[in-house]
């Protein structure tokens, strides 16, 4: 691939908006090796493919000879964003930060280059702004710019609670790109204003403004935007074979957009994998192998379609279930589902047993009681993925 072919592509695939899309060309034709950001604050413990993608975006930039840097926002994940929820998002302690981001890095070198990587945390400066510099940003911004911002402006009119907290998160992420003086900053659709108070607040400091690119914003397995709010990702950390299953799990119309935003399956071969398979089961089969194929490699990869072939075609049970050792007694059956992990809540066991949505030994299990004896062999499962075996 040639290096204007490979420019194109990241200026291309999966990008919502460029500002400036030509100055950025411009830039990535010249000579200069150019400084290209990406900040995610540790709001949860996992990144998500949906995340990923701008990930992906970065890894692009990294292999054109630029300087990537993965910055965790290790303070700004105190103060919480607010630009893609439509309410007040709490404050999250050190100690819940701290454990948010234990592997962070780790996760983020599935995609990119460890050793082409520049890794950040943003407490190293911003914990030293004093009002001084806080005001001096603030003049550059007026109320009416925060208050008409799509998610703002609803929250407002419906008389919802708006803090001045959330006023203070666009400064300090334009802030990151002066004290790394990045040339570029990546981001999803949802971080558009943010990326642009960059552009406003680096000339106050003698720098350029930066260039900033938006990508698009990947759905979850319930068609719903990717979060962990909502707990519908896929996530880097899922073993292959729950990465496998929630993929096969998306809505059919969704299997050419992950193509796109979440695999480097290049435009020719998506399309012909589109046009040679017309059942979207085959299609979702190829997908959800490329997908854990790229963060399992090929031979989990490989296992994992086996694994869910056998499980659903042939209705076989999973080779490798999680064993919980229960004392012998009688035990409600949505205490036990509970007390196993295999539902959230009793009212959320109950919804599942009336659904029919749990089996015992692969029967549906309608049971009130359910009595654990001196050996057993019980598999209870909870919808398509959940398991456990009783001894």
């Amino acid at each position: 691939m040639t290096k204007q072919e490979k420019i194109n592509g990241i200026l291309g695939r999966g990008v919502e908006e460029a500002i400036s899309k030509d100055h950025l060309r411009k830039a990535l034709e010249g000579r200069k090796k150019l400084r290209i950001k990406l900040g995610i604050d540790p709001t949860s413990p996992d990144i998500h493919i949906g995340r990923a993608v701008v990930l992906w975006k970065l890894r692009a930039f990294q292999e054109l000879g630029h300087q990537v840097i993965f910055l965790v926002g290790d303070f700004t994940g105190l103060v919480g964003d607010t630009s893609d929820k439509n309410a007040e998002r709490p404050m999250l302690s050190e100690a819940q930060v701290a454990a948010n981001m234990k592997t962070y890095f780790d996760q983020a070198f599935k995609v990119l280059d460890k050793d082409k990587t520049e890794l950040r945390r943003n407490s190293e400066w911003l914990k030293k702004l004093g009002f001084a510099e806080i005001a001096r940003m603030a003049d550059a911004f007026s109320l009416h710019e925060f208050s008409a911002r799509e998610n703002i402006k609803k929250r407002l009119d419906a008389g919802k609670r708006v803090s001045l907290r959330e006023l203070v998160y666009p400064l300090m992420q334009g802030y990151d790109s002066v004290a790394l003086k990045a040339d570029v900053e990546l981001g999803g659709t949802d971080q558009r204003f943010n990326l642009l108070a960059g552009r406003v607040i680096q000339p106050l400091y003698g720098q350029p403004p930066q260039d900033i690119m938006t990508t698009q914003l990947l759905e979850g397995t319930d068609g719903r935007k990717m979060s962990s709010s909502w707990g519908n990702t896929i996530n880097l950390t899922d073993n292959p074979d729950l990465m496998f299953g929630k993929v096969m799990s998306i809505n059919d119309d969704l299997i050419e957009r992950y193509f796109t935003l979440a695999t480097q399956t290049l435009w020719k071969h998506i399309n012909e994998i589109m046009k040679s398979y017309k059942n979207p089961r085959d299609q979702k089969l190829i997908l959800a192998h490329t997908i854990t194929e790229q963060y399992h490699g090929p031979a989990a990869a490989k296992q994992a379609q086996e694994n869910f072939v056998n499980q659903f075609s042939k209705k076989e049970l999973p080779s490798k279930i999680l064993v919980k050792k229960i004392k012998p007694g009688t035990y409600p059956l949505a205490d036990l589902l509970v007390n196993t992990g295999l539902a959230a809540s009793k009212s959320e066991a109950r919804r599942l047993i009336s659904q029919n949505g749990v089996k015992i030994n692969q029967n549906p299990a309608h049971e009130k009681a359910i009595i654990i004896a001196q050996k057993n062999d019980l598999v209870i499962q909870v919808g398509k993925r959940k398991f456990i075996r009783i001894p």
